[in-house]
C-alpha cells in the first residue's frame, strides 16, 4: 500500500482560496468607481433664525485605489464661482470621512466674510473633492465639480440691552441690562423683569448709545438707529410692574406685556431704626407673602430712627428704593435720584411693617401686649383682656402689676375673639416665644398661690419675669 501526504493537498488548497480572495479583493476596489462628490442641495436661501440647523451636507464616494491596497485621504475645496479654487478654503477631512455638513451661521458667516457674497443676492459656491492615493509614488484623483447657488443673509446682531430711566440700570450704557436670546431663534430677544415709568429702548453694545433700536411706526415695531441725526424715538411705561418684552430684530417687532406679578421679588429694609442700620449690604429683608407675591412683611424689633426700603443689597446706593410718600403711602424712588424721604420710628418697640407694591401702601403697626388666663382677674374673657402699660421709652418691655389667683396665664397680641392671634407663650419661667396664630401649641405660665404680682415681659430678649410683692 501507498502511502500519500496530505500537506501537499492542503498547501494547494490554501494557494487556490488565498489567490481567489485576492481576486475579489481586486474586483471590489475596482467597482468602487470613480471619485464623485455631491450636494444635499444645490440652491440654498439662508434664513438666520435657522443658523443652528445644517445648510448643506457634500458627500463623496471612496474612490480607488487602483489595486493598489493604499489608503486614502481626502481634501475638500470651496471657493467662490468662477474662481477656479484659487482663493480656495482647505478643509482637510482625513481618512475613511465621506461626507461634511455646514451649518447656515458658518457658512453664511463664510460667504460674507471670506467670498465677498452681497447678503439677500444669490451668488455660486464651487466645491470639489481631492483624494490623495498613499501608494508609491503617490497618486491623486479629482472628483467633478459641484455648484451651488446660495442666497446670503445680512446678520443681525446677536447681542441686545435694555437701556432707559424705566429700566433699573438708567441711562448706563454700561451697565445695560442683557435680553434673552430664544433658544430656538436666536433673532428673538427676551426681557422679563420690573420696570418702573419711564422711557427706554435697546442698545447692541454695552458702552454704546449706537446702534440702537428704537420704537417705530408705533408700539409693537423697533427701527435700527445708526446715526444721532436720526429720530430717536423711545417707547415708554407709564404703570410700574413686571414686564416681559419680546423683541424680534428679524421682523423688526416688539410685544410688552405686562405681568401680573411684582415688580421686585426681594424687599430689603435699611436706616438707623432696623436691626443692621445703615450697612446697606447686610440691609434686612423683608418676607414676601405666598399667597399674595406684591405684600412684604417685616416683624420685629425697631429702633427710633429713620428707614427706607431698597430694593437689593448693592453697596453703590444707586438701586431703586421704595420711599416715603405719606405715613401710610409709599413711591418707588429710581435710583441716582436726589430724593430721599424715609419714615421715622419715634419709639423703639416690636413692630409689624407691611409693605403692598400693588397699590404702594405701607401699613405700621406697634405690638401691644394683653394678658388672659383664669390666673388674671378678668379669667379667659378674651375680648376684655388685660392692657400691659409699655414702658416709656423702650417699647418691647410691658409691665403688668395688681392681682392673680391660682391658674394659668398667657399673653395675646389683641383681644380678638376667634382666638386665632400671634400669642406669647411659655418656655419655662424666665423665657417665653412668640406662638404663631392657629398652632396647635399652647403652653402657658402657672401661678400657684395669689396675691399681688409685678410681671415684666420683655418681647425683644423674650424674657419674663414673675415676682409675687
Amino acid at each position: 500500500m501507498k502511502t500519500y501526504s496530505i500537506f501537499p493537498i492542503m498547501l494547494a488548497g490554501m494557494m487556490i482560496f488565498l489567490l481567489s480572495c485576492q481576486k475579489e479583493e481586486d474586483n471590489n476596489i475596482k467597482l468602487a468607481g470613480d471619485l464623485s462628490l455631491s450636494a444635499s442641495s444645490d440652491d440654498i436661501v439662508l434664513i438666520q433664525k435657522n443658523d443652528k440647523n445644517n445648510a448643506v451636507t457634500l458627500s463623496w464616494t471612496t474612490g480607488t485605489n487602483n489595486g493598489t491596497g493604499a489608503s486614502i485621504s481626502y481634501i475638500l475645496q470651496a471657493d467662490k464661482g468662477g474662481n477656479n479654487f484659487a482663493n480656495a478654503h482647505v478643509f482637510n477631512m482625513g481618512k475613511a470621512v465621506y461626507a461634511k455638513a455646514f451649518t447656515v451661521a458658518d457658512l453664511n458667516k463664510s460667504l460674507l466674510e471670506d467670498y465677498e457674497f452681497v447678503a439677500g443676492t444669490a451668488s455660486n459656491l464651487q466645491t470639489r473633492v481631492i483624494a490623495t492615493i498613499h501608494s508609491s509614488p503617490v497618486a491623486y484623483d479629482t472628483s467633478q465639480v459641484i455648484t451651488i447657488k446660495v442666497i446670503p443673509y445680512e446678520p443681525v446682531n446677536t447681542t441686545l440691552y435694555l437701556i432707559g430711566d424705566a429700566s433699573p440700570n438708567k441711562w448706563d450704557a454700561n451697565k445695560a441690562i442683557a435680553l434673552t436670546p430664544d433658544i430656538d431663534n436666536p433673532t428673538i430677544f427676551v426681557f422679563r423683569g420690573g420696570l418702573g415709568t419711564g422711557s427706554y429702548n435697546f442698545i447692541t453694545t454695552l458702552g454704546q448709545f449706537l446702534p440702537s433700536y428704537n420704537r417705530g411706526a408705533d408700539d409693537n415695531h423697533i427701527v435700527y438707529r445708526t446715526s444721532n441725526d436720526q429720530p430717536d424715538d423711545k417707547f415708554t411705561v407709564t404703570e410700574a410692574g413686571i414686564y416681559k418684552i419680546t423683541v424680534s430684530l428679524l421682523d423688526l417687532t416688539i410685544s410688552a406685556v405686562k405681568l401680573d406679578q411684582p415688580p421686585y421679588d426681594h424687599i430689603y429694609m435699611v436706616g438707623d431704626a432696623t436691626p443692621n442700620g445703615w450697612d446697606i449690604a447686610t440691609a434686612t429683608e423683608l418676607a414676601q407673602d405666598r399667597d399674595n407675591p406684591y405684600v412684604f412683611t417685616y416683624m420685629g424689633v425697631m429702633k427710633a430712627g429713620d428707614f427706607k426700603f431698597p430694593v437689593n443689597r448693592n453697596t453703590d446706593w444707586g438701586q431703586d428704593m421704595y420711599m416715603k410718600l405719606s405715613d401710610s403711602t409709599m413711591y418707588l424712588h429710581r435710583g441716582g435720584e436726589s430724593d430721599d424721604n424715609k419714615w421715622t420710628i419715634a419709639k423703639k418697640g416690636h413692630y409689624i411693617i407691611k409693605l403692598n407694591l400693588l397699590d404702594n401702601t405701607l401699613s405700621m403697626t406697634r405690638t401691644k401686649l394683653f394678658m388672659v388666663g383664669s390666673a388674671t382677674p378678668i379669667g379667659w374673657s378674651i375680648d376684655q383682656a388685660i392692657e400691659l402699660p409699655e414702658d416709656g421709652t423702650d417699647g418691647c418691655i410691658f409691665t403688668y402689676t395688681g392681682p392673680m389667683i391660682s391658674g394659668e396665664f398667657k399673653f395675646p397680641v389683641n383681644r380678638n375673639t376667634d382666638w386665632g392671634q400671634d400669642m406669647y407663650m411659655r418656655v419655662d419661667d424666665s423665657n417665653m416665644y412668640r406662638h404663631v396664630g392657629g398652632a396647635s401649641d399652647d403652653n402657658k405660665w402657672n401661678i400657684s398661690s395669689g396675691g399681688n404680682y409685678a410681671i415684666v415681659a420683655n418681647i425683644e430678649t423674650l424674657t419674663i419675669s414673675i415676682v409675687k410683692q
